[in-house]
């Protein structure tokens, strides 16, 4: 059921999640639109179990409670792609056999119909984040840098209302992982998208100027160290 506009944005409703009967993490927070929730902490914290939970695809090893809530709607039970969260992890994940217009062309929408219209939406998109011309280059001549990039369009395409990312910058380097971090950040908050960010990196959590939720590691028996 939709609320009304007050209710846009994400909110992590009494999020519990346990492993083997143990709690692993709990989380209560909002997020609204064009923000930037930052989870950080060392790993087997549960940051990715966190981001897993909220995208629709935890491992059934764990078991969880509580609700994610986007734009006033429960989308806890429902599918990873009815939920509206594109994802974007540290690898870019663009398919090998197609080109780069190809790889941007899965994330349209099927509202948006004939090849001619796609393919020029895929056009304006490259332009916007300057690879005009590299339509029909083969993603394996990309750098990692223009890589990135491509991933962050397919996804943006895809029209989300919320963003997950999971150490997105992780595998550049220094000056890369500034560049895509002003692109990615800069167009969460143009498009006004609620975004949660998993990174161990201050650098990250610095940039995002939102939030930050620091998880414990949780100690041989499971339980969170006090």
């Amino acid at each position: 059921m939709k609320a009304g506009r007050d209710a846009a944005g994400l909110r992590l409703e009494a999020v519990r999640i346990r492993l083997a009967g143990r709690l692993l993490l709990a989380v209560d927070a909002a997020v609204p639109p064009g923000a930037i929730l930052t989870v950080m902490g060392p790993s087997g914290s549960g940051k990715s179990t966190l981001l897993a939970f909220v995208a629709g695809f935890l491992d059934p090893a764990f078991s969880a409670e509580g609700g994610v809530i986007l734009d006033g709607e429960d989308v806890t039970r429902l599918r990873p792609e009815r939920r509206g969260i594109g994802l974007l992890f540290q690898d870019s994940l663009l398919l090998p056999h197609l080109s780069v217009a190809g790889n941007l062309l899965l994330g349209l929408p099927p509202r948006i119909r004939g090849r001619r219209a796609r393919r020029r939406l895929a056009a304006e998109a490259l332009a916007g984040i300057g690879l005009a011309g590299f339509a029909e280059a083969d993603p394996a001549t990309l750098s990692g840098g223009q890589k990135a990039r491509v991933a962050l369009m397919r996804t943006l395409l895809a029209e989300p209302h919320a963003l997950a990312l999971d150490e997105p910058f992780s595998g550049l380097d220094a000056a890369l992982r500034g560049q895509m971090r002003d692109l990615v950040f800069g167009e969460i908050r143009r498009r006004r998208l609620p975004a949660l960010l998993v990174t161990h990196d201050p650098a990250d959590a610095a940039a995002a100027a939102g939030p930050v939720i620091e998880l414990a590691a949780v100690a041989e028996d499971g339980a969170p160290p006090l």
